[in-house]
């Protein structure tokens, strides 16, 4: 899918904006329904919610490929497709992440992360995007109904669990009446507020996502198309995308040993000086081999700050808080990427694409620099030794 929507848009449209809004409408939940998808997933039966959305991720995903078999799919389509999927995945992500500790024990958060990453890669940025722009060339609805398929077979696989490990939620007293979501989603607020770590890596989170999806949401008409820079085949731009796996892959093998090697502050501020480097990098070349490997470092950096990231808050959170705060981190982190994609197809509009790579690099700076001095193995080391997580 990863391929097959961005394919599917640019036979609907090439105008720009019209094209990014369809990232902005997969994004666009993150801003409005993320922290009620926090405040659910401290409610409820964890495995339980994310076997029903993923079910209901597949019928949405089917009656995506019914249209486009029947010929009726269109931008505006598009647009409710991904709402509709964005919205199910603040549900899904928010649980699946505090879902996590009730599995593992803390000290193995981060090989955790760092393996289930690595079979979401494989899938997800190896596999999928050369199959995905493969089978659309032999039909827009092929890999569109291969996806539908995965969805209902990870809703099976996930509800299996529940034969391994007690994922209920604790029994709630009757006697006590249920707090407002209203309340729990304060709560939530107030405990990251509060922490001056957690704080400033989700602004930073937030600035890297607004940034990359200002390159991400115009990149297809940077590459596929004859009349465009790279000049790729949907086959080819399929490729290109799994060089970011290859990186993400290394870097979800070893993120472990590199954090005990180098310490998670230098770890995290080599996926920062990425996040800059990278879209320069991009927009000076129209060579589709500096590409591939701008976005193998970018892959890597991303799951470096990634399995670091995630891993921390998980041993930081109070379990009961923890679908809340996440909620609250993602919102501000996530909740960029629909204003990220917007702005990218705004200044594409107006400057170009090639422009438009070099501003999201020049912005991610700024925030690089305001927030230095939180990004520090001191300072990690500190709120970790000072967590008394609650966890299951």
């Amino acid at each position: 899918m990863a391929v097959a929507l961005p394919l599917l848009a640019e036979t609907l449209t090439r105008q720009p904006l019209l094209f990014a809004g369809v990232t902005v409408a997969n994004r666009l939940p993150w801003l409005l329904f993320s922290l009620h998808a926090g405040a659910i997933a401290d409610r409820v039966d964890r495995r339980r919610l994310m076997a029903t959305v993923n079910a209901l991720r597949a019928l949405l995903v089917a009656a995506l490929a019914a249209a486009v078999l029947t010929d009726v799919a269109s931008i505006w389509l598009l647009y409710a497709i991904g709402f509709g999927l964005g919205v199910a995945e603040t549900l899904f992500d928010n649980a699946s992440q505090a879902f996590l500790p009730a599995l593992v024990e803390r000290d193995d958060l981060e090989r955790a992360n760092g393996r289930l990453m690595a079979g979401e890669i494989v899938t997800n940025q190896f596999l999928g995007p050369p199959l995905g722009g493969f089978l659309f060339g032999l039909g827009a609805a092929v890999p569109i109904l291969l996806d539908a398929g995965t969805f209902a077979i990870s809703a099976g696989l996930i509800a299996s669990l529940g034969g391994l490990v007690a994922t209920r939620r604790p029994a709630r007293d009757p006697d006590v009446a249920r707090p407002r979501m209203r309340t729990d989603i304060a709560e939530g607020l107030r405990w990251l507020r509060n922490h001056r770590l957690l704080r400033g890596l989700a602004v930073l989170l937030g600035a890297m996502n607004f940034t990359s999806t200002m390159l991400f949401a115009v990149f297809p008409l940077y590459a596929v198309g004859e009349e465009s820079a790279l000049g790729l085949s949907g086959f080819g731009f399929g490729v290109l995308l799994t060089t970011t796996a290859a990186g993400s892959t290394i870097g979800s093998l070893l993120s472990a040993r590199l954090v005990t090697r180098f310490g998670r502050g230098p770890m995290l501020w080599s996926t920062l000086v990425a996040s800059v480097a990278v879209p320069i990098v991009i927009a000076a070349t129209s060579n589709a081999l500096v590409v591939g490997a701008a976005f193998a470092v970018f892959g890597l950096a991303v799951i470096l700050w990634n399995v670091i990231t995630v891993s921390l808050r998980q041993t930081i959170i109070p379990d009961r808080l923890l679908g809340r705060v996440n909620s609250v981190y993602r919102f501000l982190g996530w909740g960029s990427m629909p204003l990220g994609s917007l702005a990218g197809g705004a200044a594409a509009a107006l400057w170009g694409v090639r422009t438009t790579f070099v501003l999201s690099g020049l912005l991610m700076a700024v925030p690089i620099v305001v927030f230095a001095r939180v990004v520090r193995t001191s300072e990690i080391d500190a709120a970790r030794a000072a967590a008394t997580p609650d966890h299951p």
